[in-house]
Protein backbone atom coordinates (compact mmCIF):
# COMPACT_ATOMS: atom_id res chain seq x y z
CA UNK A 1 0.00 0.00 0.00
CA UNK A 2 1.83 3.65 -1.08
CA UNK A 3 1.73 6.53 0.69
CA UNK A 4 -1.68 9.19 0.10
CA UNK A 5 0.22 12.01 -2.05
CA UNK A 6 1.51 15.15 -0.30
CA UNK A 7 -1.17 17.70 -0.38
CA UNK A 8 -0.48 20.77 -2.87
CA UNK A 9 -0.40 24.04 -1.81
CA UNK A 10 -2.25 26.99 -3.75
CA UNK A 11 -5.88 26.79 -5.85
CA UNK A 12 -8.23 24.44 -3.51
CA UNK A 13 -9.61 21.84 -5.45
CA UNK A 14 -13.05 22.70 -7.05
CA UNK A 15 -15.99 21.16 -5.62
CA UNK A 16 -19.74 21.36 -4.36
CA UNK A 17 -18.68 22.22 -1.03
CA UNK A 18 -16.48 24.76 -1.73
CA UNK A 19 -18.40 26.32 -4.52
CA UNK A 20 -21.88 24.98 -3.42
CA UNK A 21 -24.81 27.20 -2.07
CA UNK A 22 -23.26 27.41 1.66
CA UNK A 23 -19.79 29.00 0.25
CA UNK A 24 -21.11 33.04 0.29
CA UNK A 25 -21.69 32.25 4.30
CA UNK A 26 -18.68 30.21 4.74
CA UNK A 27 -16.39 33.37 3.27
CA UNK A 28 -18.46 35.70 5.68
CA UNK A 29 -17.69 33.41 8.61
CA UNK A 30 -13.89 33.38 7.46
CA UNK A 31 -14.08 37.32 7.13
CA UNK A 32 -15.54 37.94 10.23
CA UNK A 33 -12.84 35.49 12.02
CA UNK A 34 -9.92 37.18 9.75
CA UNK A 35 -10.64 40.63 10.62
CA UNK A 36 -11.36 40.11 14.32
CA UNK A 37 -8.00 38.11 14.72
CA UNK A 38 -5.81 40.51 12.19
CA UNK A 39 -7.61 43.84 11.67
CA UNK A 40 -8.24 45.49 8.59
CA UNK A 41 -4.87 46.46 7.80
CA UNK A 42 -3.57 42.73 7.64
CA UNK A 43 -6.42 40.68 6.50
CA UNK A 44 -6.34 40.08 2.46
CA UNK A 45 -8.83 38.32 0.47
CA UNK A 46 -6.59 35.50 -0.32
CA UNK A 47 -6.36 34.95 3.47
CA UNK A 48 -10.01 35.29 3.71
CA UNK A 49 -10.45 32.52 0.71
CA UNK A 50 -7.66 30.39 2.31
CA UNK A 51 -9.51 30.14 6.16
CA UNK A 52 -13.22 29.44 4.29
CA UNK A 53 -11.34 26.91 1.71
CA UNK A 54 -12.38 28.25 -1.48
CA UNK A 55 -10.74 30.05 -3.84
CA UNK A 56 -9.89 33.48 -3.74
CA UNK A 57 -11.41 34.31 -7.30
CA UNK A 58 -14.72 33.65 -5.67
CA UNK A 59 -14.26 35.86 -2.71
CA UNK A 60 -13.77 38.56 -5.43
CA UNK A 61 -17.05 36.97 -7.51
CA UNK A 62 -19.48 37.55 -4.32
CA UNK A 63 -17.32 40.35 -2.85
CA UNK A 64 -15.83 42.17 -5.56
CA UNK A 65 -13.59 44.15 -2.34
CA UNK A 66 -11.75 44.19 0.44
CA UNK A 67 -14.15 46.72 1.50
CA UNK A 68 -16.91 45.46 0.59
CA UNK A 69 -16.02 41.83 2.59
CA UNK A 70 -15.26 44.43 5.42
CA UNK A 71 -18.53 45.85 4.91
CA UNK A 72 -20.76 42.59 4.72
CA UNK A 73 -18.59 41.02 7.74
CA UNK A 74 -20.42 44.30 9.75
CA UNK A 75 -23.96 44.12 8.35
CA UNK A 76 -23.73 40.02 9.35
CA UNK A 77 -23.46 41.45 12.89
CA UNK A 78 -26.43 44.24 12.97
CA UNK A 79 -28.74 42.27 10.29
CA UNK A 80 -30.59 45.54 9.80
CA UNK A 81 -33.24 44.13 7.01
CA UNK A 82 -33.98 41.63 9.85
CA UNK A 83 -34.03 44.66 12.72
CA UNK A 84 -35.47 47.53 11.33
CA UNK A 85 -39.13 46.82 11.31
CA UNK A 86 -39.03 45.73 14.59
CA UNK A 87 -37.33 49.10 15.52
CA UNK A 88 -39.23 51.45 13.15
CA UNK A 89 -42.46 49.65 13.14
CA UNK A 90 -43.84 50.52 16.14
CA UNK A 91 -43.99 54.15 15.51
CA UNK A 92 -41.89 56.87 16.82
CA UNK A 93 -43.09 56.51 21.04
CA UNK A 94 -40.26 54.45 22.45
CA UNK A 95 -38.05 54.62 19.03
CA UNK A 96 -34.84 55.38 21.34
CA UNK A 97 -35.31 52.41 23.67
CA UNK A 98 -35.66 49.93 21.35
CA UNK A 99 -32.56 51.48 19.52
CA UNK A 100 -30.52 51.39 22.19
CA UNK A 101 -31.59 48.06 23.59
CA UNK A 102 -30.75 46.79 19.93
CA UNK A 103 -27.50 47.96 19.26
CA UNK A 104 -26.66 47.26 23.18
CA UNK A 105 -27.31 43.84 22.70
CA UNK A 106 -25.49 43.24 19.48
CA UNK A 107 -22.32 44.23 21.52
CA UNK A 108 -23.25 42.08 24.61
CA UNK A 109 -23.69 39.11 22.89
CA UNK A 110 -20.25 37.49 22.40
CA UNK A 111 -21.12 36.25 18.85
CA UNK A 112 -20.95 38.94 17.00
CA UNK A 113 -18.86 41.50 19.83
CA UNK A 114 -15.59 40.34 18.58
CA UNK A 115 -15.84 40.90 14.75
CA UNK A 116 -17.60 44.58 16.09
CA UNK A 117 -14.34 45.28 18.37
CA UNK A 118 -12.32 44.63 15.45
CA UNK A 119 -14.74 46.55 13.29
CA UNK A 120 -14.24 49.98 15.70
CA UNK A 121 -10.39 49.34 16.54
CA UNK A 122 -9.51 49.29 12.77
CA UNK A 123 -11.93 52.66 12.23
CA UNK A 124 -9.79 54.34 14.56
CA UNK A 125 -6.48 53.68 12.97
CA UNK A 126 -7.84 52.93 9.18
CA UNK A 127 -9.33 55.57 6.98
CA UNK A 128 -10.65 53.20 4.37
CA UNK A 129 -12.32 50.92 7.45
CA UNK A 130 -13.73 54.53 9.12
CA UNK A 131 -15.57 55.38 6.15
CA UNK A 132 -17.06 51.58 5.98
CA UNK A 133 -17.92 51.85 9.24
CA UNK A 134 -19.84 55.29 8.74
CA UNK A 135 -21.16 54.43 5.48
CA UNK A 136 -22.41 51.57 6.95
CA UNK A 137 -24.06 52.81 10.34
CA UNK A 138 -25.61 56.11 8.92
CA UNK A 139 -26.59 54.71 5.25
CA UNK A 140 -27.85 51.41 6.25
CA UNK A 141 -29.01 51.62 9.71
CA UNK A 142 -29.71 55.05 11.14
CA UNK A 143 -30.35 57.43 8.59
CA UNK A 144 -33.43 54.78 7.53
CA UNK A 145 -34.70 54.74 10.66
CA UNK A 146 -34.48 58.89 10.85
CA UNK A 147 -36.13 59.00 7.15
CA UNK A 148 -39.06 57.26 8.39
CA UNK A 149 -39.43 59.63 10.96
CA UNK A 150 -41.50 63.04 9.92
CA UNK A 151 -38.58 65.64 11.52
CA UNK A 152 -36.20 68.07 9.71
CA UNK A 153 -32.93 67.72 9.41
CA UNK A 154 -32.91 63.64 9.62
CA UNK A 155 -29.73 62.91 8.15
CA UNK A 156 -27.95 65.28 11.34
CA UNK A 157 -30.35 63.45 13.54
CA UNK A 158 -29.19 60.23 12.27
CA UNK A 159 -25.42 61.48 12.96
CA UNK A 160 -26.01 62.46 16.46
CA UNK A 161 -27.34 58.80 17.49
CA UNK A 162 -24.30 57.49 15.70
CA UNK A 163 -21.77 59.22 17.77
CA UNK A 164 -23.92 58.79 20.97
CA UNK A 165 -24.23 55.26 20.04
CA UNK A 166 -20.60 54.65 18.91
CA UNK A 167 -18.86 56.65 21.28
CA UNK A 168 -20.66 54.00 24.22
CA UNK A 169 -19.32 51.27 22.46
CA UNK A 170 -15.72 52.65 22.08
CA UNK A 171 -15.68 53.08 25.96
CA UNK A 172 -17.46 50.08 27.36
CA UNK A 173 -16.19 47.89 24.96
CA UNK A 174 -12.64 48.77 23.11
CA UNK A 175 -11.43 51.46 25.86
CA UNK A 176 -13.30 49.77 29.05
CA UNK A 177 -13.74 52.79 31.22
CA UNK A 178 -15.16 52.33 34.31
CA UNK A 179 -17.87 52.20 35.55
CA UNK A 180 -19.12 52.37 31.89
CA UNK A 181 -17.25 48.79 31.31
CA UNK A 182 -19.26 47.09 34.15
CA UNK A 183 -22.22 48.78 34.47
CA UNK A 184 -25.72 47.23 34.14
CA UNK A 185 -26.50 47.22 30.62
CA UNK A 186 -30.22 47.97 31.83
CA UNK A 187 -28.85 51.09 33.67
CA UNK A 188 -26.68 52.06 30.43
CA UNK A 189 -30.13 51.28 27.95
CA UNK A 190 -32.45 53.91 30.83
CA UNK A 191 -30.24 56.60 30.50
CA UNK A 192 -29.13 56.98 26.77
CA UNK A 193 -33.10 56.17 25.55
CA UNK A 194 -33.99 59.67 26.56
CA UNK A 195 -31.55 61.08 24.68
CA UNK A 196 -31.97 58.82 21.45
CA UNK A 197 -35.47 59.40 21.63
CA UNK A 198 -34.75 63.45 21.58
CA UNK A 199 -32.33 62.92 18.97
CA UNK A 200 -35.06 61.19 16.56
CA UNK A 201 -38.34 62.83 17.55
CA UNK A 202 -38.39 65.90 19.08
CA UNK A 203 -38.64 69.08 16.64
Amino acid sequence: MTDAAPRRRGRPPRSEGAEGPGARERILQAARAEFSERGYDKTSMRGIAKAAGVDAALVHHYFGTKDDVFAAAIEMSFEPALVLPSIIGQGPDGIGERLARYFIGVWENPATRAPLLAVVRSALTNETAAKVLRTFVLRRLLERIAADLDVPNPTFRAELAASHMIGIAILRYVVKVEPMASVDTEEIVAMVAPTLQRYLTED
